[in-house]
């Protein structure tokens, strides 16, 4: 007689591809939901989340997990997956299953460190939380442990998976502070919009696709009648809560901030997803729908809370997206779960276990994960330079001048973009020089231009010397430099890349007033390093100013009000 069943196995690795196709989906929404000057990074980190994690849970990952129950806390080892796991499905079925859902807990922490961690401090996190920490947890709750033994119930991982991976995107984000330009001295706060919201819709597209095989695909049967409605309703419950959550935080934002905002009700989507996992196959459908409504609203003030109450940087809403609303949507279950919840005659029982278990798995992983980023940080340390943050992780990483070949990169503006801790060294001392108390000469003046093409990381230098010397208006641009930079060759798929486009700003100023050497002698005193990037200077004659609004011509033009003869 035959042990597999043809239905049970298809269906499990058709939830198991379904569920890695969302890793695509998460690499796209924090690709378009942070800068273009680091794209290949996230994409890197997304991509080796799902190679790393493949890798280290069949080596010992997968054991921990599911092996014979040692005390209620973890599996037996079972290294390379040597025991049987099979069901009506085969073991090696169940295990690529299994490793998809690592993967996601993984990289759910992507999106709240990025544009600031180091890749190879990135990839060491990965092969932790894949090999052991998401293993000790997930045993708990799905592998035998002392959760599922009181009946906790995450039927597809609103804790398991997303919870995890939120609470630990919420000490890594905390513990490695901001990105450079997010916060202003006085804790107020700057938006800094990702490069492409069509790239994050295609994300949050591809997320709820997937997320049928990750809720449906949870079920590992597909045979009989009870299974198989059972698989329709989940299906259903899982589209409504994500279309009510988003509905919500659409009317929410249009009521808050006046106008419907796009980012966060894409990430409504998704809050309404991950608060249905835990409960999609217990609750009704009207049911689903008010969780939905519950967490499309909650993740609008939890992202408000974080940013701007807690200033915790997190660029793509991971922390509230599935650390909050995995734990509250596991917690819900307790409350519209058809057969035990509160509003279906149940007892409180069920709702004091599901909070248990949310409160037991978050200690657990805020206090794993901030040892583990505190000795990472202590040692060799989370976050790159603020020299490498402001040029861009693709460059600095991974020696990619833009992911987007041919195409312009969304460049940041720095809101006074130097960290304190290398202000002295960027913005050096006032220039207190004879350069600087230049004084208006009597008769005609010589009219100036002088552009100023050099580095970003300069800029701020440059303009606070300029101001000091006296230059009341400048013409700034962002502009892409082209040339060869010694001694920095890079590779892209094993060619070198002889030349580079690399982001520049481009200052113009028409002097009269103050002399133009003094301009030249700034300038040359705040932009010198001594390498290759340092900049030019160029210096036209300028045969005549004209100000539209009064026509006034010549070295008046260029005041800012009209000279008293």
């Amino acid at each position: 007689m035959e042990k597999y069943v043809a239905a049970d196995t298809i269906w499990v690795l058709i939830g198991a591809f379904m569920v890695f196709f969302m890793q695509p989906g998460f690499a796209m929404v924090e690709t378009g939901f942070t800068r273009a000057k680091n794209a290949g990074n996230i994409v890197m980190k997304n991509f080796m989340d799902l190679c790393l994690g493949s890798i280290v849970f069949w080596v010992i990952g997968f054991g921990l997990m599911f092996g014979t129950d040692i005390g209620g806390l973890i599996g037996t080892p079972d290294f390379f997956v040597q025991g049987d796991y099979s069901g009506t499905y085969p073991s090696w079925a169940f295990f690529i299953f299994q490793t998809v859902f690592c993967a996601t807990a993984a990289t759910i922490v992507s999106g709240a460190m990025a544009e600031r961690t180091k890749f190879s401090v990135y990839c060491m996190y990965s092969i932790l939380i894949s090999a052991v920490i998401y293993p000790i947890s997930g045993h708990w709750i799905w592998g035998g442990g002392w959760l599922g033994a009181m009946g906790f119930h995450d039927f597809a991982g609103s804790t398991a998976v997303h919870m995890v991976g939120g609470v630990a995107a919420l000490v890594g984000a905390k513990i490695l502070g901001p990105r450079i330009g997010k916060y202003n001295a006085d804790g107020s706060v700057n938006a800094i919009p990702g490069h492409s919201l069509t790239l994050g819709a295609l994300g949050v597209f591809i997320l709820w696709f997937g997320w049928f095989g990750f809720n449906g695909g949870s079920t590992v049967c597909a045979t009989g009648d009870d299974v198989l409605a059972s698989i329709g309703s989940i299906f259903v419950t899982t589209n409504m809560a994500a279309a009510a959550a988003a509905t919500a935080t659409m009317f929410l934002t249009w009521l808050r901030y006046g106008k419907p905002d796009v980012s966060m009700t894409l990430n409504g989507a998704l809050a309404g997803l991950v608060a249905i996992t835990a409960g999609c196959d217990a609750v009704s459908v009207p049911g689903s729908f008010v969780i939905g409504i519950i967490a499309g609203i909650v993740v609008v003030f939890a992202v408000e809370f974080f940013d701007q109450s807690l200033k915790i940087d997190d660029p793509v809403g991971a922390i509230s997206v599935h650390g909050v609303c995995g734990a509250l949507g596991t917690i819900l279950v307790g409350v519209f779960a058809v057969d035990g919840g509160l509003l279906y005659g149940g007892s409180s029982a069920m709702l004091i276990t599901q909070t248990t278990g949310v409160i037991a798995v978050a200690a657990y992983i805020a206090i794993v994960m901030t040892i583990v980023f505190q000795i990472i940080d202590k040692t060799i340390g989370l976050r790159v330079s603020a020299r490498e943050e402001i040029a861009g992780l693709d460059m600095e990483e991974h020696g990619l001048a833009s992911c987007y070949a041919d195409f312009m990169p969304a460049l940041e503006d720095f809101h006074g973009a130097v960290s304190p801790s290398e202000a002295a060294a960027v913005t050096v001392t006032h220039v207190t020089t004879a350069a600087s108390s230049a004084t208006r000469v009597d008769g005609a003046h010589k009219m100036s231009k002088v552009v100023i093409i050099t580095s970003q990381l300069r800029f701020e230098a440059l303009k606070e010397a300029l101001d000091n010397l006296g230059i009341t208006g400048m013409t700034v641009t962002k502009v892409l430099g082209y040339g060869l930079q010694k001694g920095n060759t890079e590779y892209y798929r094993g060619a070198e890349v002889s030349v580079h486009l690399l982001p520049k700003v481009k200052v113009e100023l028409i002097v009269a007033a103050v002399p133009v050497v003094d301009v030249v002698a700034v300038a040359k005193k705040v932009l010198y390093t001594g390498k290759y990037g340092d900049g030019k200077i160029f210096i036209y004659d300028v045969e005549n100013v004209v100000k539209i609004r009064t026509g006034e011509e010549g070295y008046a033009a260029l005041q800012d009000k009209p000279i008293e003869e």
